[in-house]
């Protein structure tokens, strides 16, 4: 199996200074391959640069520029140039599929956060040591860098990813021949229904309460916010305090991030070591979060009618919270490595079907928390109602495929 592995470095200043200037020469290197290519095709729609010309072209800027090209590995700068390329490509399909194209843009300093080694001990080497000595990572150009590794690794190291999170630098491990730890069989199978009252429902009739981290730091996160829209928006020079403003906002959301990436793997590690199979909806969280479309009033032009926009945002917002795609992600990749099986059914009308009669309408769901069948009177929770028929699903599901 290929796993990753993300661990925090503990620069000192000096290597904190050097993994800075990293970032902005890849950074550079970047934004320059992107400008050759706008360049290239303003002068002739058919000239064709592709990463194969900018790569053989590193060579003469690294000679060029030694100071700050030449002193970084060569395959780093040949991963920041695939990087564009794959920009380009996927700018090329939407084109072709007839969606947003979306042009790769110029980079900023601040959003330029991360450098790729496509192979250990290329320009940087992972120093495996025992556990009673500090691990270090070795990086060119900067040192070695003590590493915080708080568990083991496993498998092979083919690429080392180093990551600027705030003020924070990470190491990303992307490891293949990953051995797999099976648990022992339980016996059991569930169903879950993902909500955003409660976090998830299973079919056992087991409730996990919703976080809701973004609320919880709302008030902390709008003071943040509203300081740092006094200053202005399109300035040549950021100034320190404004710097330090939008320092905080991210501090604010990165909290929030590992919040919320810390209860989906503890809840997933639970659902794993109970449950030999996981069953959940196949849900499409980016078409439930899109807004809704303006009504026009037909008897006025220019006019439009109410379409409960602000409410769609307040439930948008709160799916996005909760984390649905994290969880489950999450959830996939435990149970491959621990050898469960996870299955995901159609959505559709779980929670309006009766598990009793089955018979399905709307008007079963009678609130958000009541299920009460209108055809033999079954009452039960709206949310367990659903992580029953989930299960119920799998089971057909299975059938279906045999």
């Amino acid at each position: 199996m290929i796993r990753a592995y993300k661990f925090l470095l503990r620069p000192t200043k000096k290597q904190e200074a050097a993994l800075g200037e990293m970032l902005r020469d890849h950074c550079s290197l970047y934004n320059g391959a992107l400008q050759e290519r706008r360049d290239a095709y303003r002068h002739s729609s058919k000239t064709d640069i592709g990463y194969g010309q900018q790569s053989a072209q590193l060579k003469e800027i690294r000679a060029f520029d030694p100071e700050r090209q030449g002193r970084w590995s060569f395959s780093s700068q040949q991963a920041t140039l695939r990087r564009l390329d794959k920009a380009f490509q996927a700018f090329f399909r939407r084109v072709k599929a007839g969606r947003t194209p979306g042009y790769p843009r110029f980079k900023g300093g601040g959003h330029f956060d991360t450098v790729t080694f496509p192979k250990d001990g290329d320009g940087c080497r992972w120093n495996s040591t025992p556990k009673d000595a500090q691990t270090r990572l070795r990086i060119q150009g900067v040192g070695h860098i003590r590493v915080h590794q708080h568990r083991e690794v496993q498998g092979r190291v083919k690429t080392v990813t180093v990551k600027r999170e705030g003020k924070r630098w990470y190491a990303v491990l992307a490891c293949d021949n990953v051995p797999a730890e099976l648990l022992p069989s339980t016996g059991a199978v569930v169903g879950i229904d993902m909500g955003v009252t409660h976090f998830l429902t299973t079919s056992d009739g087991g409730h996990v309460p919703n976080p809701r981290f973004l609320g919880a730091a709302a008030d902390e996160l709008a003071q943040a916010q509203r300081h740092l829209a006094t200053f202005p928006k399109r300035t040549k020079q950021r100034t320190k305090k404004h710097r330090a403003a939008a320092r905080k906002v991210a501090k604010i959301h990165a909290k929030i991030r590992r919040q919320r990436l810390d209860h989906a793997h503890k809840i997933a590690n639970d659902l794993i070591h109970g449950n030999d199979v996981i069953v959940h909806e196949r849900l499409n969280t980016a078409g439930m979060v899109k807004a809704p479309k303006p009504k026009p009033d037909p008897e006025q032009p220019s006019v439009f009618l109410p379409n409960q926009r602000a409410a769609k945002a307040g439930l948008n917002r709160s799916i996005l919270d909760a984390g649905w795609g994290v969880f489950l992600a999450i959830l996939a990749s435990k149970a491959e490595s621990a050898g469960r099986t996870v299955i995901a059914v159609d959505p559709t009308n779980t929670s309006r079907t009766c598990p009793e009669c089955g018979h399905c309408a709307k008007e079963n769901r009678v609130t958000q928390a009541l299920f009460q069948c209108t055809a033999c009177g079954f009452t039960a929770n709206a949310d367990h109602v659903g992580a029953t028929n989930v299960l119920d699903r799998a089971g057909l599901a299975l059938c279906t495929a045999a």
